[in-house]
C-alpha cells in the first residue's frame, strides 16, 4: 500500500526532502506540505512543474495550525518534520500532535537527503541561527581563493516567491539580486559573497543547482541556513557555535546533530563573550564530539564614522532571523552602540507598523532593537515606515547588508561590519589544506 505523507516545513528543507526522496518514489504519495516560520508561505502550491510526473496538479501548502485536521481528513500515514532551529522540546511537541492524531512522526537523516558532488565540498553549519556562519563562509572562501581554487557558494534555500522561477538561481552581481526580486533576508545572505567576488547559487531544486555549480567550481562551500544539516555530503564539515547562547548547542534541532557530525567546531564571538559562557560551550563540545578540532574565533566589528554614536539617541536595526527564531535579543549593532557610547537605545515597539508590530508581539524578548524583516514588498514598506516614524539622532545598521540600498532612511546612519578572525592555533587555513581531497 502506498503511504500517504505530509511534510512539515518552512519553504526549504521540506522541498529538498521531497525532491531528493519522495518526488519519483511510487511507494509514497505526498498529500500536502504545511508551513511555518515564514510569512505568506501557506495557501500556495508546490507547482506541478517541479513536483514531477506523479503530481500533475502540484501539492498544496497549508498553514501548520491545520496539521491535526489534515492528518485526519487526508488519512495521513506519516508526517515528516523538515525545518530547523527549533528546540528539542518543541520538536517533540510537534511529534505529540502528530502521534495523537494517529500518524507516524519521522525525521530524515543524511543518508536519505544528502547529495554527493563531483568536486570537493565544505559544509558550514551551526548550532543556532546567528552564530556567524556567513563570515565563516567568507573566511573559508578567501582562504581557498588564495590557494588558487575557484570557489562557488551554494546557499541554503529561501524560496519565498515564484517557486518555478526560483528553481535554480545564480547570483554574481547586484543586478542579479534585483532581477530575482530578492527579499532582505536573501540579500543579507547573497550580497556579502558578491561583495567579495564569489558566485552564489540558491533556489528550490538542489540537484539541478549542484550540476550547474559543478561546472564552474573547484570547491563548493555549502553555506547553511538556520542550524540545518547540509544538503550535500561534505569532505569537511564545519559547525559554528555561539557562546552568547551557552547550552543551546545541545538543546536545539538539528544543531546538536551538526555538532556531533562536525570535523571542525568554530567557537565564534569569543571577544564579546564571558569566560564562563565560553567554558560551558567548550565542555559541551568535548562531551558531544571529543574528536572534533576546535578553532577559537572572533568577529570584531568595525563601524564607519563611529564617533557619531557617542552621546546620541540611536535606533539599532539588526539581522531579522538572528533576533526572531534565533532568539537573540541583540546583535552587532547593539554591541557597537554600547561600545561607542550611545546615550540611549530607542525602543522601536511603539512605532512598529503592520507586520512589524506582529513580529514584536510574537517575539516578546525583543525590546530595544528593530529586526530587519523584509520577506516581501509589503513588509519592506512597513519596515521603512517603522524606521521613518522614530525620532532618532542616528540609525545603526547592524544587518549583513547595507539597508540603505533597499530602504529610504531619512535619519543619519552608520553601518556595522564584521569578519571572522581566528585566535591562535589551529587556523582554518591549515585545517582546510589538510582536509580537502580526502
Amino acid at each position: 500500500m502506498q503511504k500517504r505523507i505530509l511534510i512539515m516545513g518552512a519553504a526549504g528543507r521540506d522541498f529538498h526532502n521531497f525532491n531528493t526522496y519522495f518526488r519519483d518514489n511510487k511507494d509514497y504519495k505526498v498529500v500536502a506540505f504545511t508551513a511555518t516560520q515564514i510569512p505568506d508561505i501557506a495557501d500556495r502550491k508546490y507547482p506541478a512543474a517541479l513536483a514531477g510526473g506523479l503530481y500533475p496538479k502540484g501539492i498544496a501548502i497549508y498553514d501548520e495550525y491545520e496539521l491535526e485536521n489534515l492528518i485526519k481528513e487526508e488519512k495521513i500515514d506519516q508526517v515528516v518534520f523538515a525545518y530547523s532551529d527549533i528546540s528539542h522540546r518543541a520538536v517533540m511537541g510537534k511529534a505529540s500532535r502528530v502521534l495523537a492524531s494517529g500518524a507516524d512522526f519521522r525525521l530524515m537523516g543524511p543518508n536519505t537527503t544528502m547529495l554527493r558532488s563531483k568536486v570537493d565540498t565544505i559544509a558550514v553549519c551551526a548550532t543556532r541561527t546567528g552564530t556567524g556562519k556567513s563570515q565563516t563562509t567568507r573566511r573559508i572562501a578567501a582562504i581557498l581563493k588564495n590557494q588558487g581554487k575557484k570557489v562557488v557558494v551554494i546557499r541554503h534555500p529561501m524560496p519565498y516567491g515564484d517557486l518555478e522561477k526560483q528553481v535554480c538561481q545564480r547570483f554574481a552581481t547586484y543586478e542579479d539580486l534585483d532581477r530575482h526580486h530578492c527579499t532582505i533576508e536573501e540579500r543579507e545572505e547573497y550580497e556579502p559573497h558578491i561583495d567579495h567576488g564569489f558566485v552564489v547559487y540558491a533556489g528550490v531544486d538542489y540537484g539541478k543547482i549542484l550540476k550547474e555549480a559543478e561546472k564552474e567550481a573547484d570547491v563548493i562551500i555549502w553555506d547553511g541556513g538556520n542550524n540545518d544539516i547540509p544538503f550535500y555530503k561534505p569532505n569537511v564539515f564545519i559547525t559554528v557555535v555561539d557562546p552568547h547562547r551557552p547550552g543551546d548547542e545541545v538543546l536545539y534541532h538539528p544543531g546538536e546533530t551538526n555538532l556531533k557530525m562536525a570535523d571542525i567546531v568554530v567557537i565564534n564571538k569569543i571577544e564579546t563573550s564571558s569566560p564562563e559562557n565560553i567554558e560551558t560551550v567548550r565542555n559541551n563540545i568535548q562531551k558531544i564530539n571529543p574528536e572534533a578540532v576546535v578553532v577559537d574565533a572572533a568577529s570584531p566589528i568595525s563601524i564607519e564614522n563611529h564617533e557619531r554614536i557617542s552621546g546620541r539617541r540611536v535606533l539599532v536595526v539588526e539581522d531579522g532571523p538572528t533576533l526572531t527564531h534565533g532568539n537573540m535579543a541583540y546583535g552587532a549593532g547593539t554591541i557597537g552602540a554600547r561600545k561607542y557610547g550611545a546615550r540611549e537605545l530607542i525602543d522601536p515597539r511603539p512605532y512598529a507598523v503592520g507586520s512589524i508590530k506582529d513580529t514584536f508581539a510574537q517575539y516578546s524578548h525583543l525590546t530595544h532593537v528593530l529586526p530587519a524583516m523584509g520577506y516581501g514588498d509589503t513588509q519592506l514598506k512597513e519596515l521603512e515606515a517603522t524606521i521613518a516614524g522614530i525620532d532618532a539622532d542616528l540609525v545603526i545598521i547592524g544587518t549583513p547588508i547595507d539597508l540603505r540600498r533597499v530602504l529610504k532612511i531619512k535619519q543619519p546612519t552608520v553601518r556595522v561590519c564584521y569578519e571572522l578572525q581566528e585566535i591562535g592555533e589551529p587556523t582554518l587555513d591549515t585545517l582546510l589544506t589538510a582536509g580537502l581531497g580526502e
